[in-house]
């Protein structure tokens, strides 16, 4: 079966991750399909605490610090 991308902007969203990714624009579009699908398949609460899980394994005490008013600010672009 053959699928031809006639959208301008899927034609460059499939190139720029098949690029990025170091495999053909077919692959890149049936890995992206495969990932919604399996997203698709989980309750998203089921996948909050898997990130959520994911993000604990991650943190390091060591590094961890208070986050100032400044950068809260900052990241929600209220300078």
């Amino acid at each position: 079966m053959a699928l031809h991308i006639r959208d301008d902007r899927a034609g460059r969203l499939a190139k720029a991750l098949a690029e990025r990714r170091g495999v053909t624009m077919t692959r890149a579009v049936i890995e992206a399909l495969e990932g919604a699908l399996a997203r698709d398949a989980r309750p998203l609460a089921e996948r909050l605490e898997e990130i959520a899980r994911d993000a604990a394994r991650l943190r390091d005490p060591q590094r961890s610090r208070p986050v100032d008013e400044q950068e809260v600010d900052d990241l929600w672009g209220n300078s």
